[in-house]
């Protein structure tokens, strides 16, 4: 294989390994602890090498998958992989470079520009034509470079030039362009599970050569177990958090370091779960908010508040939607709801957190309970949607307001019926659409909640002819 990678995570765009002090290959534990203060860190040592190295990801490359069987042939194609921080991507790209002998070339998007990526396509040709090798050109967080930076890729993806892998946060059907994504196989890697995240930590601890192995460290699978909670999916923050617990944690007599409770706790105390605000995460998780209320799961609906505020959503966003959710999946089959919601964002803006964030709780609770309809939702749809195709007709002559005697003279409001006036205070038989439109139906209350009273009363009305 034509490198040797030793990270694990998800950075590492720098295009090159760190130089290693010492003889190439190995490095003893004793020249681990000596240089420990010019030790790369534990995430970047700890890099799978190879396929059997990665841990996670098992959608993807387990042993009958199209994309492992592609890497073991060495059949390279042009792809993206997209997924949260942490999962592998940039370690991915690499292995495949190492498994298929490819020239590696790293770019990062937020650093880069047109003329870089001309130096790369440089760069990949004299590979070819020194030594016949292929190219593997790697662009992490590709989602940052534009339309234009993104359209210099494809003539050399097409010609072969170097194959494209592509690594982003971000969904590519809204960040690449499709010229792009038509060229690219896109790969979906997954937030680490639990299991995985706590392997990752018990091989840095018991690797010598790379790891903390040398250091004596012991922890419990309890305690490993929150640390991986802390780690939100994310390898590189396991790591990251282990490292960091390791170096705080006080050794006892016998040099062994044990990390507790107290340890994982003051060394996760200020971290927050993946979260962004203008990200898929964030909108996923509003997503999934919405659907159990609309589901009627009030369960499901606290564990994604929770889970935003745990993120560091603003409540105030949480309490916006919320007053959505209830115009336009409960509406009139509960009118209190709206109410309510309104309530709660009143309540917030007056307490702040935490206090008002109970009175959302509240809100969002009641919301998932109530009974359900998007009657008044379909309705303003189908409504608006018909007055931009027959929004010409002139308001009837019966329906005009007549505040002067010459607008009397014009007939207005001649034949208009104060339905105050009539028995049961309704004129039956009287339009009020333009006379060139017929009568619609946009409202059709569900047979849930007031909306079942609302439904007999217009049924009522029809029936006397109105």
């Amino acid at each position: 294989m034509s490198e040797q990678f030793t990270l694990i995570g998800d950075e590492g765009t720098g295009g090159s390994e760190r130089a290693r002090s010492g003889k190439a290959g190995t490095r003893t534990a004793a020249s681990v602890e000596t240089d420990a203060h010019l030790a790369a860190p534990l995430a970047d040592r700890m890099r799978p090498q190879s396929l059997e190295q990665f841990f996670g990801q098992t959608h993807l490359l387990g042993a009958t998958s199209t994309l492992r069987s592609a890497i073991e042939k060495q059949l390279l194609h042009s792809m993206v992989f997209w997924g949260p921080p942490g999962t592998g991507k940039t370690t991915l790209a690499r292995i495949i470079a190492a498994q298929c002998d490819a020239n590696f070339i790293s770019l990062s998007a937020v650093l880069s520009g047109v003329k870089d990526i001309r130096a790369a396509v440089d760069n990949a040709r004299n590979t070819f034509s020194e030594s016949g090798s292929r190219t593997i050109l790697f662009v992490d967080e590709v989602h940052r470079f534009n339309k234009s930076q993104q359209d210099a890729f494809l003539p050399h993806i097409e010609d072969g030039t170097f194959y494209f892998v592509g690594a982003t946060t971000e969904n590519p059907s809204f960040a690449l362009n499709n010229a792009l994504l038509s060229r690219v196989r896109v790969y979906i890697l997954k937030g680490l599970e639990l299991v995985d995240i706590c392997a990752i930590a018990k091989a840095a601890l018991t690797d010598s050569e790379r790891g903390l192995g040398a250091r004596k460290i012991t922890a419990t699978d309890d305690v490993l177990g929150k640390l991986a909670q802390a780690a939100d999916g994310d390898a590189r923050r396991m790591l990251v958090l282990l490292e960091l617990a390791s170096d705080v944690a006080v050794a006892n007599d016998d040099g062994v370091v044990q990390l507790t409770d107290a340890t994982i706790a003051e060394v996760t105390r200020d971290s927050l779960r993946h979260f962004d605000k203008s990200g898929d995460i964030f909108y996923e998780q509003i997503s999934a908010l919405h659907k159990s209320v609309r589901g009627s799961n009030p369960d499901a609906a606290l564990y994604w508040f929770c889970r935003m505020l745990d993120g560091g959503c603003d409540p105030q966003y949480i309490a916006r939607r919320a007053v959505r959710m209830a115009s336009e999946d409960i509406g009139n089959a509960d009118p209190r709801a709206l109410h309510l919601a309104l309530d709660a964002w009143s309540v917030y803006e007056r307490l702040g957190s935490p206090e008002g964030e109970l009175a959302i709780a509240q809100a969002i609770i009641y919301l998932a309970c109530a009974a359900k309809s998007n009657a008044s939702y379909r309705a303003y749809g189908s409504a608006m949607q018909f007055v931009k195709e027959h929004g010409n007709a002139t308001v009837p002559d019966h329906l005009r307001n007549a505040p002067t005697a010459f607008m009397k003279d014009l007939g207005y409001g001649k034949e208009y019926r104060y339905d105050h006036d009539e028995s049961d205070g309704l004129a039956s038989g009287q339009r009020f659409f333009p006379d060139s439109v017929s009568d619609q139906q946009f409202y059709v209350p569900v047979d849930r909640g007031l909306e079942i009273q609302i439904a007999e009363k217009l049924a009522r009305i029809k029936a006397r002819g109105n």
